[in-house]
């Protein structure tokens, strides 16, 4: 008779070293969020042609055009979050890149500015299902040593996506047409699904608390512990852990939850808000400067300072929490108060826009993964999704807020300055949320919370 013998699927994860198997879902999961990335940039970059091709004279209207991708997000976040709780991460995020891919393509066809946010809008419900399920799936693989670190180096690909449209615009929109933006971002989502199909994981926590095939939660446990010798006694165990037996998003106000996912949802309202007021609008408002050439890239420099910041940022919240946001917060105000104040000189006004990124962006990193922190296996793509929603309200006021504000004829530099209320308001809640997060966790994930087991069992 075989020997019974049950693995702890979390003791496994937080005791091995990181390996190929781990580069391999960061990786993958960098690329995806990379493209992401890409395209959500894309409009914004192209945003200055288009208004000259179809004569849009109104900041206001091409506002609502940045903003009809983060708007649908907000609906496509939680939609995606529960598919990827109820059927997998991994099928979440295949059905999100094909659907990024085929929009983007539609795109190209367009030939009006309400065209195009109607394709946008269906564009954005795709997007809005990466984020919170590659954080989730790499929550679950990372051991809690580096588990922040893990996820914000995955969250680098957004930004480093996002810089990418600016600096190749100039040399192809004149060549190919704002058109070849999208073709870019339509094929390379498409690619990613189909590596995704053939070399992602499905998450081992996720089929274990799902009850789902012990074959393939088998095929993982041996990738991540070659000497592991298993037999049809086996059982798997989640020790940390306990199934829900339902997604409702009022379980992310329970068990001692509901003050960090408030103020969480709070935080990143303000953050992506300030983000997006900051990033859509750059190469537009540059362009009105005498910057008009370089304009689109400004927006490469905010994108890439905010990578060095996620970078910066990300073993501090893994060795103390999440007080570095709220540092961030209050040093992301005066340099990007400061940013109207600098077009006197090009110079100036780079370095100042990349410190601005680098405060603005790299908070976000934070953010992005304290979801995945403080929420357990069952809740973590539905927590992480809703905190995101939130943010997609913020990305979708910013820009539009934005370009009422400069509808007006405000100045640039009265203009950069009212990002002081949202960073402001941001940083007080921050404050509250570090303390909280700190009490609740001791400076630790969720998985220092002990609870019954749930468990899978070999056939």
């Amino acid at each position: 008779m075989a020997q019974a013998q049950t693995i702890e699927i979390s003791r496994l994860i937080d005791g091995r070293r990181l390996d190929r198997f781990n580069a391999r879902i960061v990786v993958i999961c960098w690329l995806i969020m990379f493209f992401e990335g890409y395209d959500l940039a894309t409009l914004a970059v192209a945003g200055p042609s288009l208004m000259k091709l179809w004569g849009i004279k109104s900041m206001a209207s091409m506002g609502y055009a940045f903003s009809a991708v983060l708007f649908a997000t907000i609906f496509g976040t939680p939609l995606f979050g529960w598919i990827g709780d109820r059927y997998g991460r991994k099928n979440a995020l295949i059905l999100a890149c094909v659907g990024i891919g085929v929009f983007s393509l539609v795109t190209m066809f367009v030939n009006s500015l309400e065209q195009m946010i109607i394709v946008r809008l269906f564009t954005g419900l795709a997007i809005g299902g990466i984020g919170a399920n590659t954080l989730a799936l790499n929550a679950e693989f990372a051991p809690r040593r580096v588990r922040a670190t893990l996820m914000i180096v995955m969250f680098t690909g957004i930004t480093l996506g996002a810089a990418i449209p600016g600096a190749i615009a100039p040399h192809l929109i004149p060549v190919y047409g704002w058109q070849a933006l999208f073709f870019i971002g339509g094929v390379t989502p498409l690619i990613m699904a189909a590596i995704s199909a053939l070399f992602l994981p499905e998450s081992i926590k996720f089929l274990t608390l799902r009850g789902r095939s012990v074959t393939r939660i088998e095929a993982i446990v041996r990738h991540l512990d070659g000497t592991v010798v298993l037999n049809s006694e086996t059982r798997f165990a989640v020790a940390d852990e306990k199934p829900a037996k339902n997604l409702s998003p009022v379980l992310l106000f329970r068990d001692g939850l509901g003050a960090l996912t408030a103020l969480l949802w709070i935080i990143n309202l303000f953050s992506v808000l300030s983000l997006y007021f900051i990033s859509f609008w750059l190469p537009t408002v540059m362009a009105s400067t005498s910057f008009k050439t370089d304009a689109p890239y400004f927006q490469t420099l905010f994108q890439t300072g905010g990578t060095v910041g996620g970078l910066a940022v990300a073993r501090p919240v893994d060795k103390i929490g999440l007080l570095p946001v709220f540092i961030m917060f209050l040093v992301a105000i005066p340099f990007s108060c400061a940013i109207g104040y600098t077009t006197v000189s090009e110079t100036l006004a780079m370095v100042t826009v990349t410190i601005s990124g680098f405060f603005v962006l790299g908070l976000q990193f934070a953010l992005n993964a304290a979801g995945a922190l403080i929420y357990p296996t069952t809740l973590r793509a539905t927590g992480s999704a809703w905190s995101g929603t939130l943010g997609r309200l913020g990305s979708v006021a910013g820009p539009t807020v934005a370009g009422i504000l400069l509808s007006t004829g405000m100045s640039i530099q009265t203009f950069y300055l009212t990002l002081a209320v949202p960073l402001g308001l941001g940083a007080i809640a921050s404050f509250f949320f570090a303390r909280l997060y700190y009490q609740r966790f001791q400076g630790h994930a969720f998985e220092r919370q002990q609870v019954k087991p749930a468990t899978a069992m070999g056939d």
